[in-house]
């Protein structure tokens, strides 16, 4: 029989999985949603903005909700909700009902940090990175497996069905319904910590003066930061390339285009749990990858795949440039190794940082982080650009105050008391301590 730890960590990463392909259906069908509805360039932009709008907030709500009900009830409610909402979307007649349930419906987009604070109540420390890397990592894949490569694929241009005749409301009903379906199982099936000591720290962490506070340490804001630049361009990225492959360079054909994006996600996506493992890796063996940060090994790991997001953005410009697609479809895969890696790398840090708050903590840092996928879909399609490949420069340009912020964090005596030091908000006791009840 399978280990509770490996079974709560399929769960989650099924919920996640599932979550993001849904959060992501819509961008594989932006051009028959368009047409139906009447929307321009710009106009998709917005709604591609809207599509993770009640994300932040969604999860800065849900990881305290987390802490303190367990993963299995918040798991469980989100996805019934998620999969109605989803299949109300499908039978959408106006752009209004569209827009609202399918702005309800991206809420699949908090599975992230349920999952992530349900994995850190199974397994330990020094393992964590490896863990949420292989969770976060196939949860990630949804974005490129299930709704650039399946969806399409499944549901074509030419797809008539017992219910649609339209290939995007199939899209919407089914995985709404498969929604439905996981929610009703991960109540089933799924376990909140693996000891009631565990279960019980995390618990009574949870409440409103503890997220004001976790939520204003230097160590929490320096993590939200850094995951805007991350895993929000990896959501605008996902919501957009789509289009970019279309529009400026000509590519008409659905599936190709989406192909063409998916490689982003999937090299997002699958690559992640490579971040989070060496995050482990040079924790472990004490291993300087940037050594201005004397003995701060995971900072260091995180602020070089940082740097390289930024570099790869600028190389994304200047492939677009050349008006090759193939030359910017490669240098799309490199901007998601550096999205991987970078993620990785934070959420081997967070639950490490915050174990008795890994939910709260994670609500924080994923709420945050996804504002970014709500502005720069905006600068992609900004209409005072010369043209649609200069936005990842600009993109790039607003990351270097981040940047600078982490090289400030990241200092040894600043990170050692980053879990404590903060903004001035009231707290109690210090909350970076490892917890002596919570791991066998």
């Amino acid at each position: 029989m399978i280990d509770d730890k490996w079974k709560n960590l399929i769960l989650a990463t099924l919920m996640f999985n599932l979550g993001f392909t849904i959060w992501f259906s819509f961008a594989p069908f932006t051009d028959d949603i368009a047409t139906e509805f009447g929307l321009s360039l710009a106009e998709l932009g917005i709604v591609s903005s809207a599509a993770v709008v009640a994300v932040p907030a969604g999860r800065l709500l849900i990881g305290p909700l987390t802490d303190r009900f367990g993963a299995p009830i918040t798991a469980s409610a989100t996805l019934v909700i998620v999969g109605v909402f989803s299949v109300i979307s499908a039978f959408a007649q106006t752009y209004e009902v569209f827009t609202v349930s399918r702005v309800i419906a991206s809420l699949a987009g908090i599975t992230f940090v349920i999952g992530i604070q349900h994995v850190s109540e199974w397994f330990k420390e020094e393992n964590l990175g490896t863990a949420e890397g292989i969770f976060a990592g196939v949860g990630n894949a949804g974005a490129g497996l299930g709704a650039y490569v399946t969806l399409p694929r499944i549901f074509g241009a030419d797809y008539t069905g017992p219910l649609f005749s339209t290939n995007w409301r199939a899209a919407f009903f089914y995985t709404g319904l498969i929604a439905i379906v996981l929610g009703l199982g991960y109540s089933l099936f799924g376990d909140a910590a693996k000891t009631e000591a565990k279960r019980r720290a995390t618990r009574e962490s949870a409440s409103l003066r503890r997220v004001l506070y976790v939520g204003t340490r230097y160590g929490a804001i320096v993590l939200s930061a850094a995951y805007v630049m991350t895993f929000g361009l990896e959501v605008a990225m996902n919501g957009w390339l789509g289009t970019y492959y279309r529009e400026a360079f000509g590519q008409g054909d659905i599936v190709i285009a989406a192909t063409f994006a998916a490689t982003f996600s999937i090299a997002a996506g699958l690559l992640r749990p490579i971040g989070g493992y060496v995050s482990d890796l040079v924790a472990r063996t004490e291993r300087s990858v940037l050594p201005w940060f004397e003995g701060r090994y995971r900072e260091q790991w995180t602020f070089t795949m940082l740097v390289f997001v930024v570099v790869s953005l600028l190389v994304m410009t200047a492939a677009g440039l050349t008006g090759n697609i193939y030359v910017a479809v490669v240098a799309g895969f490199f901007v998601g190794v550096g999205c991987a890696f970078s993620e990785g790398a934070i959420f081997a840090q967070v639950p490490a940082m915050f174990p008795n708050n890994s939910g709260t903590v994670s609500g924080v840092v994923g709420g945050i982080g996804t504002v970014g996928g709500t502005v720069y879909p905006l600068v992609f399609a900004a209409p005072f650009l010369p043209n649609l490949h200069v936005g990842y420069a600009v993109v790039a340009v607003t990351m270097v105050p981040i940047l600078a912020l982490c090289s400030w964090v990241f200092q040894p005596r600043i990170a050692e008391r980053a879990t404590e030091d903060g903004l001035a908000v009231g707290g109690d006791e210090p909350i970076g301590a490892a917890n002596p009840t919570g791991d066998d």
